[in-house]
C-alpha cells in the first residue's frame, strides 16, 4: 500500500473533491457548514464532501426509510445496509464514521451500540452532509469521517405539511403492510419563528425473493415489525445581531415482539427465516431524547460568535436469550436475560470567527469544545451491570486557518489538541469470566495534538485539482474491552487496550465541470498503528482486537445533463484493507466484511416527463469480493448482487403522489453482512420486492 508521506508530499498542488446529490441545470454553488465549522463555499473545502438534498433525501426515503441504505444509495464508499435496526459492521471508508444531528454527535464511543442511524427520523432533515475520511474538526470518533443530519428550518410564512405513507409485499397484503403519517408546521408565532414535526410509522415484516419470510434478528434488534414515533421541535428568536435557537427532539423506536428466529444453515445455503411466536423480555427498542441550545452574534470583539450546548440520553434495549454470557449460579440455572446501553452526553462547544484577518485574505476559525459522556450496559432483568459505568471528559481547544494567497488557490491549516480522561472505578465482570474477575478501577489519561491541511487549486475554467491530510483521534470500544476481561489482577490504567485510536487520512483528486458533464476521482489512504478490528466469537458476540490497520481506495462519480429531461448519475468506490495478525508492524491479512464495504456502483437515471411527472430508476452493483489471510488463503467470500429501485412522482393540485418499489427486478441474494460475517442465526436474505406509496401535501 501507499504510505502517507508520499501522499502528503503532493498536498501543495491539491484541491477540493465535490459531490452534490440532485443536480439542476443552474449551477448555484451551495455552502457546507460540518467540514469548518461555519459556513463556507464548496469550492474552498479541501475535503471530500457529499451533500444530500433535501430533493434527494425525499426521494430516497419514498423508496426506504432506514438511512443506512440512503446512504448506500448515495455514497458508494458506505457500506451495504443490514437492513435491521443494528448498524454493527457499516463503514464508511472502511471505518466508523461519526453521526451529528445538527453538530451534535450521536455515537456512542464508550460503549458502541451500533444503533447510531436511528436516533433521529429523517423525515425530521433538512439535508445531509458527510465529509469523507478521518478529520477532528468536532472531535472524538470521525475515524471515518463526519455524517452531520441537518434538521429543518422554519420558514418566514406559515407552511404546514402532511405526508401519508404505506408499503407492502405481494406475497402477503397483512403481514408485510407498513403505514405512517407525519405532521410539520413551519412559521412564526409573534416573534418567535417555530418548527414542529411529528411523526408516526408502523413498519411490517418483509419476505425475500423466494416469497420466504425474513429472519429476525431478536437479539441486535430488527427494524420488522416496529413502531416509530418522532417529535421534534425548534424555536428561535432574532434580535439585533443575535439569534438563540432551542430544539428538542425524541426519538423512539421499538419492536412489537411477535415473530421468533428460525436459524437456517450458512453451510448449506439455508437462510434464516421467522414464525409467530412469543418473545421473552423486553422489546428491542431505541430511546433517544435530544437537547440542543444555539446562540450566535455576528459581532463580538470584531468576530463572529456561536455558543451551542446540547445534551442527549440515549437508551438502546437489546433482546435477550439463555446465552451462556449471562450464566450466574447466585440466580439460579437457565438464566434468561437481556442487556441495554446507557449513555448520557453533555457538551459545550464555543466558535469564533474572524475574516480578513488583519486586512488580509486570511481567516480564522477558533474555540474550545467540551464533552462528557457516562456510559454503562446494564442487564435488564437482573439488574447486573455487564459494563461498568465509565465517565469521559475532554477539552479541546481548536484552530482552523484558510487562505488565498492567489486568485484560485485556497490552504487550509488547522490544530486541534485533544485532552481527555477515562473515569472508572472499581467493577467485577460477569461470572461467565472465570467466575468473575475483580478490575481496580482507574482514571487513564490522554492528550494528542491532530492536524489538517488542504487546498484547492482551480487548474481552468472546467478543472479543479484538490487534497488533504488530516488526522483524527477516536477511543476505542471500551464497553466491549473491559466487560471481558477473564484474567485477575488487572487494572484499569494498565490495560493495553484502553489506548485511543489515531487515524492519519491523505486524499488526492481532480474534479471537471463543464455544466452539461461533471465527473471527479480521488484516493485516498488512511492507517492506524493500532487499530480497532471487530472480531466474532463462536457466540456472535462481538471482541475488539487492537492492531494496525491500511486502507486505501477510490471513490469516482460522474453525471450527465443529457437534456433539459435527463440526468444520469455513476458512481464507484473500491476499498482495500489490511491488518496486521501477527504483531509485525507489517499488514498481511484481508480486513473482513464486518470491518469494510465492498466494491460499488451506483447508476441513476432521472427523467422529467412532464410538469407534473418524473421518475428515477438507480441500479446498485455490489462486485464479488474474496478474503485471504496471511497465507493467502481465503478465508470468506462474497458474491455480489445486483438491485434495482425506481419511483414516480406525480404532481398533483393538492400534492405530489409517488410509486416507488425497491429491488424492482426481485433479484434474490444474501446480504452483505450475512455472506461475509455467516451465522446460522444471521444468514438473512435481502428484501425482495416491495412497493410503496407516498402522498406529501403543503397548505
Amino acid at each position: 500500500m501507499n504510505t502517507l508521506k508520499i501522499a502528503g508530499g503532493l498536498l501543495l498542488t491539491t484541491g477540493c473533491l465535490i459531490h452534490q446529490t440532485g443536480l439542476t441545470q443552474e449551477s448555484i454553488e451551495e455552502v457546507v457548514i460540518t467540514a469548518s465549522r461555519t459556513p463556507r463555499p464548496l469550492s474552498t473545502i479541501p475535503n471530500t464532501v457529499t451533500l444530500i438534498n433535501q430533493e434527494a433525501l425525499t426521494q430516497q426515503i419514498n423508496i426506504n426509510n432506514d438511512m443506512s441504505t440512503i446512504l448506500g444509495n448515495l455514497i458508494p464508499s458506505f457500506s451495504p445496509s443490514r437492513q435491521k435496526l443494528t448498524s454493527a459492521g457499516e463503514s464508511l471508508r472502511g471505518r466508523s464514521p461519526m453521526y451529528m444531528v445538527d453538530g451534535v454527535p450521536q455515537s456512542n464511543p464508550l460503549r458502541d451500540g451500533s444503533r447510531d442511524g436511528h436516533t433521529i427520523d429523517p423525515l425530521m432533515l433538512e439535508r445531509v452532509e458527510v465529509i469523507h475520511g478521518a478529520n477532528a474538526i468536532h472531535g472524538l470518533g470521525a475515524s471515518g469521517g463526519i455524517i452531520n443530519l441537518i434538521t429543518r428550518d422554519s420558514t418566514e410564512e406559515t407552511v404546514q405539511r402532511l405526508r401519508l405513507e404505506s408499503d407492502y409485499q405481494t406475497e402477503d397484503f397483512g403481514e408485510s403492510l407498513g403505514y405512517g403519517a407525519s405532521y410539520n408546521f413551519a412559521g412564526q408565532v409573534g416573534e418567535v419563528d417555530l418548527l414542529a414535526s411529528l411523526v408516526y410509522r408502523e413498519t411490517g415484516i418483509a419476505y425475500d425473493a423466494d416469497g420466504d419470510v425474513i429472519g429476525f434478528d431478536n437479539t441486535q434488534g430488527d427494524s420488522m415489525d416496529s413502531t416509530t414515533f418522532n417529535g421534534f421541535l425548534k424555536m428561535g428568536y432574532d434580535w439585533a445581531d443575535q439569534r438563540i435557537e432551542l430544539a428538542v427532539n425524541h426519538y423512539d423506536i421499538a419492536g412489537n415482539n411477535d415473530w421468533v428466529t428460525v436459524n437456517g444453515d450458512s453451510t448449506q445455503g439455508i437462510p434464516t427465516t421467522a414464525s409467530k411466536g412469543n418473545i421473552l423480555g423486553d422489546a428491542a427498542a431505541n430511546e433517544v431524547t435530544l437537547l440542543s441550545a444555539n446562540y450566535t452574534k455576528e459581532n463580538f470583539l470584531g468576530h463572529s460568535l456561536h455558543i451551542h450546548a446540547f445534551t442527549q440520553e440515549f437508551t438502546a434495549t437489546y433482546g435477550g436469550g439463555i446465552f451462556a454470557t449471562f450464566q450466574d449460579p447466585v440466580f439460579g440455572t437457565d438464566i434468561f436475560d437481556q442487556s441495554a446501553n446507557n449513555s448520557e452526553k453533555d457538551g459545550l462547544k464555543i466558535t469564533l470567527v474572524k475574516d480578513e484577518l488583519a486586512d488580509l485574505p486570511l481567516s480564522l476559525v477558533y474555540g474550545i469544545d467540551f464533552f462528557r459522556d457516562t456510559t454503562y450496559q446494564e442487564l435488564v432483568q437482573t439488574g447486573r451491570k455487564w459494563v461498568p459505568a465509565s465517565e469521559y471528559q475532554n477539552y479541546a481547544p481548536f484552530m482552523q486557518f484558510e487562505a488565498q494567497p492567489i486568485e484560485d488557490m485556497t490552504l487550509t491549516l488547522g490544530v486541534r489538541h485533544e485532552v481527555s480522561e477515562l473515569q472508572v472505578a472499581d467493577f467485577t465482570t460477569l461470572a461467565s469470566y472465570n467466575g468473575g474477575q475483580f478490575v481496580a478501577g482507574g482514571e487513564p489519561d490522554f492528550s494528542e495534538t491532530l492536524v489538517n491541511v488542504g487546498g484547492t487549486y482551480n487548474l481552468s475554467d472546467n478543472w479543479r485539482a484538490f487534497g488533504n491530510y488530516s488526522e483524527s483521534f477516536s477511543m476505542p470500544d471500551v464497553g466491549r474491552v473491559l466487560r471481558g476481561i477473564n484474567q485477575p489482577n488487572l487494572t484499569v490504567e494498565s490495560f493495553l487496550d484502553l489506548k485511543p485510536i489515531f487515524t492519519e487520512n491523505a486524499e488526492l483528486g481532480l474534479e471537471f465541470d463543464a455544466q452539461q458533464f461533471n465527473a471527479q476521482i480521488s484516493y485516498y489512504v488512511s492507517e492506524s498503528d493500532f487499530g480497532q478490528r471487530l472480531q466474532a466469537n463462536a457466540d456472535g458476540i462481538f471482541s475488539v482486537e487492537r492492531e494496525r490497520t491500511e486502507i486505501d481506495g477510490i471513490e469516482f462519480r460522474a453525471e450527465w445533463l443529457l437534456s433539459d429531461s435527463d440526468n444520469i448519475a455513476l458512481r464507484y468506490a473500491r476499498t482495500e484493507g489490511e491488518y496486521d495478525s501477527d504483531a509485525d508492524g507489517r499488514v498481511d491479512t484481508d480486513l473482513a466484511g464486518q470491518n469494510i464495504a465492498p466494491n460499488r456502483i451506483n447508476l441513476s437515471w432521472d427523467r422529467t416527463w412532464t410538469q407534473s411527472l418524473s421518475s428515477r430508476v438507480q441500479l446498485n452493483r455490489l462486485l464479488d469480493r474474496k478474503f485471504d489471510n496471511a497465507a493467502g488463503v481465503q478465508t470468506a467470500e462474497f458474491a455480489g448482487y445486483t438491485t434495482v429501485d425506481a419511483s414516480v412522482n406525480l404532481n398533483l393540485t393538492s400534492g405530489v403522489l409517488s410509486l416507488n418499489a425497491q429491488n424492482l427486478t426481485n433479484e434474490d441474494y444474501f446480504t452483505y453482512y450475512s455472506q461475509t460475517t455467516p451465522s446460522n442465526g444471521r444468514y438473512f436474505k435481502g428484501i425482495g420486492r416491495s412497493v410503496s406509496l407516498t402522498y406529501n401535501m403543503q397548505f
